[in-house]
């Protein structure tokens, strides 16, 4: 069966055809380095890290490439801010966009590249477009001509027309040095104080647009397989894309374009002005925040295409799920050697690259069914929540009753599963790393004053904080069980 994916172009799914036999050249717009990095980029890149994942398991080749916007106006404005220069900017938060994707279990790009390492390519992209009449001089800028480009808005389905009708009435000076308002620059003359390169149009830098044009083109060739990024991005960015790259070429820039969907906070669109923005950071690092697998569970619960929602429900919940799934994810490291497996005892033991799950087993098929659907990870985590949640059960039965229900030789195959379908999807824990999270060991009295806290809450209706607790008790690897007539016994997870 193919990998059937949403193709943003077509406004349609497609069997995914690559240019080369068993190989994918995908490029992801990455982020302009002015500040930490926000819930939106985490739902971005975890996704497309998912994707790329079950691309090599599926038998592909990835070639994935990743571009820093390392000079533009927020980074000069972070600077002044800062009095600092855009060098130190740009260093400062590209350094920090690493340790937050490190965190998230987010693989590293084959290959990043820089804005200002592609100068020249950038410069020579511009003078082709000049050459062909895309593109025309304006007082030290350099402007795209929109209108020469009869295929302009087929991603984004806006017409230049209406894009004008719409565009109030004021002029300003850029505007006047255009020859028609949608034009957008591709090289901005220098100003005062500022970082500039020189050029035959004068000193100046590049605009955004053109400079992932160009390294695509330096990194990856005319044409790739799939263009990633945010929905925002669709335009003007990637339209823009597409019209500079295939002026130029007279080739389709992507064969395939992805997008996901935006972050809302609380029902509202994440902005700084609504003082809903959240770092990764901050939402990780906060006393009560979300641990770092729960936040990219989260994300993989909704479909990438819809709009995800980050409320106070929806980080208990996502804990909660967490604590089940890596659960489910230790059973073997905590009763492999009881229930006599044979290598519970191996260096490599838990290590996925050394076991070998069955392909055409039900689970395999159902999670592969689910993602050569166009990703769809709320079906393939289902598949991971049926296999971790009998597990879970199964550990219990052996807690409470000295032994499970099933055979063991029958439980180790199912754990082998669920360990390696988690991690195609970089969900992933181990002893060492719960173990971490154990650090601040609670004694009995503290953990029955919690499960007070947690009953009484129940009680009220905060299902909410209910469910807090009995996460920062599952994090401290306390098992809560609960029983008919409000009792809840409890246990540690040894």
């Amino acid at each position: 069966m193919s990998v059937y994916l949403y193709n943003s172009l077509s406004r349609q799914k497609e069997p995914l055809e690559t240019l080369t036999p068993n190989q994918v050249e995908i490029y992801c717009c990455g982020v302009t380095v002015y500040d930490y990095c926000h819930l939106g980029h985490a739902r971005s890149y975890i996704v497309w890290d998912t994707i790329r994942r079950y691309l090599m398991w599926r038998g592909y080749a990835v070639h994935y490439v990743q571009n820093f916007t390392d000079i533009d106006d927020k980074i000069l404005n972070r600077a002044r801010a800062e009095q600092s220069s855009m060098e130190t900017v740009a260093q400062k938060y590209t350094a920090a966009y690493f340790e937050d994707m490190a965190r998230l279990n987010i693989l590293e790009a084959d290959e990043y590249t820089y804005a200002t390492h592609t100068i020249d390519g950038i410069k020579r992209l511009i003078h082709e477009l000049e050459q062909k009449g895309y593109a025309y001089p304006a007082e030290g800028d350099v402007y795209y001509a929109v209108r020469q480009f009869a295929p302009y808005g087929r991603l984004s389905g806006r017409k230049l027309d209406d894009m004008q009708a719409g565009a109030s009435g004021r002029v300003s000076t850029v505007e006047t040095k255009k020859k028609d308002p949608a034009d957008f620059a591709l090289w901005k003359a220098a100003k005062p104080d500022e970082p500039a390169w020189e050029s035959t149009w004068g000193p100046g830098r590049p605009g955004w647009h053109i400079e992932c044009s160009a390294m695509v083109r330096d990194r990856m060739g005319d044409t790739i397989d799939i263009h990633v990024g945010g929905a925002d991005l669709v335009f003007p960015h990637h339209e823009n894309e597409i019209a500079q790259s295939e002026a130029a070429t007279g080739k389709p820039l992507a064969r395939y374009w992805m997008h996901n969907g935006m972050v809302n906070v609380g029902g509202e669109k994440m902005s700084k002005s609504l003082g809903n923005f959240t770092t990764i950071r901050q939402l990780l690092d906060a006393s009560d925040g979300l641990s770092p697998m729960a936040l990219r569970l989260l994300v993989l619960q909704a479909q990438y295409r819809k709009p995800i929602d980050f409320t106070e429900s929806a980080i208990a919940s996502a804990q909660n799920s967490w604590a089940t799934l890596e659960t489910g994810l230790l059973f073997g490291h905590h009763y492999g050697s009881a229930l006599g497996w044979p290598d519970a005892e191996d260096s490599a033991f838990g290590d996925p690259a050394a076991m070998r799950i069955e392909p055409d087993s039900e689970p395999v098929k159902e999670f592969q069914a689910a993602m050569d659907d166009d990703f769809n990870t709320p079906g393939a985590i289902a598949v991971l929540f049926g296999l971790a949640k009998e597990l879970e059960r199964q550990g219990n039965l052996i807690v409470h009753q000295s032994k499970p229900d099933a055979d063991a030789a029958v439980l180790q195959p199912q754990w082998q599963t669920l360990v390696c379908l988690a991690q195609i999807l970089g969900l992933e824990t181990s002893p060492d790393q719960a173990n971490s999270a154990q650090a601040n060991d609670l004694d009995d009295e503290q953990i029955e004053a919690l499960i007070e806290q947690r009953r009484q809450a129940k009680q009220a209706k905060n299902y909410a904080a209910a469910d807090r607790i009995r996460n920062e008790l599952s994090a401290q690897g306390i098992t809560l069980i609960d029983k008919p007539g409000g009792v809840t016994d409890w246990h540690r997870v040894q």
